[in-house]
């Protein structure tokens, strides 16, 4: 499986962006997916996940819950981040990434990511 994300930017905070990751190459409906995130001088921390065929309830990270949230088109392949209420401490490089069976909170777990985006969120 391939992952390609985009969406990253220059935002002020308070302001909104949306993380894409379009997934080819195998069944997208089989793989939970995830989106993680690292700062600069940091390690990768888990932002949210979310289950194949949308089994469940997806997970966020106490830091972006109530503003960011995990969605998936199982037609168009993609999974998205939804970001709202920008701060500047979200400024990182963000990651998608894949794996099968359920998700998981930790990134060496997914064995497959994408490139990143970066995202500054400007005070």
């Amino acid at each position: 499986v391939q992952l390609q994300a985009s969406g990253g930017g220059l935002v002020q905070a308070g302001g909104s962006l949306r993380l894409s990751c379009a997934v080819g190459g195998r069944i997208f409906e089989n793989y939970a997916m995830g989106w993680f995130r690292q700062a600069p001088g940091k390690e990768r921390e888990f932002v949210a996940a979310i289950n194949s065929w949308n089994a469940g309830s997806p997970s966020h990270a106490d830091p972006v819950k109530g503003r960011f949230t995990i969605s998936r088109d199982n037609v168009d392949n993609t999974v998205y981040l939804q970001m709202n209420s920008l701060k500047p401490e979200d400024t990182a490089v963000y990651y998608c990434a894949a794996r099968l069976g359920s998700y998981s909170a930790r990134p060496e777990r997914y064995p497959t990511w994408g490139q990143g985006t970066l995202v500054t969120v400007s005070s």
